[in-house]
């Protein structure tokens, strides 16, 4: 078991949540943050401002339920300073950061906009949520974990950064904003890998296909629409990084580009390992 220290962003439900518990089960200590802290806040969810099942708080005891421990830090990924102060603080709590999942995405305005419809001002939060502030997470807690010389850092992308659209976004599909913003945040495991090749430190991009999550629902995704893409459950995509948290992939999944975690939770079988999952 280990006594290592995650950070999470995203994690008042869905894939954070569910990766705060599977990384506790492993003995990590996590700190994990998202704009809600308790139940019942109402936010902005891919437009719509209706309270969604899940908080920081109900993570949090999910989290002690396992036998961890958990730092709720509320911080919002369009107010780039909360996240470096959360960051800050769970250092300053913990001592270290060993792990570091950038998970959360914006969830507001134009993110299925039309390529004529999309504005900058929309543009800015989606880069700021999704770019930006991942960056300015790795920028503070990368140069401990260079000191240490230990660490991982795991980006969440998306397969719509690197495929066309089947079809238009309201029509089951994707546009331009979000997955470009992706796009751009899925170089940044690369760059990190050649520019720190010697420092011990690991740097993964990893692909959760399609997850039908809370927000998705909130946003209209029916289970019927989105089984034409075979959807996974956020505890699989959970499961797979607490695995590579403490483990190195096979080469054959080409870690050096971006690790698709449904196919490699069916290779690993990880929907039935107990440590992982509490079965």
């Amino acid at each position: 078991m280990s006594t290592k220290v995650a950070f999470i962003t995203g994690a008042s439900r869905g894939i954070g949540a569910e990766a705060a518990v599977a990384l506790a089960r492993r003995g990590y200590r996590v700190a994990i943050t998202a704009r809600t802290l308790g139940d019942g806040e109402q936010h902005d969810h891919m437009g719509s401002d209706a309270p969604l099942p899940g908080s920081l708080e109900a993570t949090a005891a999910a989290v002690r339920a396992a036998g961890g421990e958990a730092l709720c830090l509320r911080a919002d990924i369009l107010d780039e300073q909360s996240v470096v102060d959360a960051a800050l603080e769970a250092t300053a709590r913990f001592g270290a950061v060993d792990l570091l999942f950038n998970n959360a995405v914006y969830q507001g305005p134009g993110n299925q906009e039309p390529v004529l419809a999309v504005t900058r001002e929309q543009l800015n939060c989606i880069y700021q949520g999704n770019v930006f502030t991942p960056l300015a997470l790795v920028r503070t807690l990368l140069p401990g974990m260079l000191e240490r010389g230990q660490g991982t850092i795991i980006n969440m992308v998306s397969y719509t950064a690197f495929h066309n659209p089947p079809a238009a976004a309201d029509q089951g599909g994707w546009s331009f904003g979000y997955p470009s913003s992706k796009a751009a945040l899925a170089r940044m495991a690369g760059a990190l890998r050649v520019e720190h090749a010697d420092s011990g430190l690991r740097f993964f991009n990893i692909e959760p296909g399609t997850v039908i999550t809370e927000v998705m629902k909130a946003a209209g995704m029916t289970e019927e629409l989105m089984a034409r893409f075979k959807p996974c459950t956020p505890q699989a995509i959970a499961a797979v990084v607490a695995w590579l948290a403490d483990n190195e992939p096979l080469a054959e999944w080409q870690p050096e580009q971006t690790l698709a975690a449904p196919a490699i939770a069916k290779q690993l079988d990880l929907l039935r390992v107990p440590s992982l999952l509490g079965e």
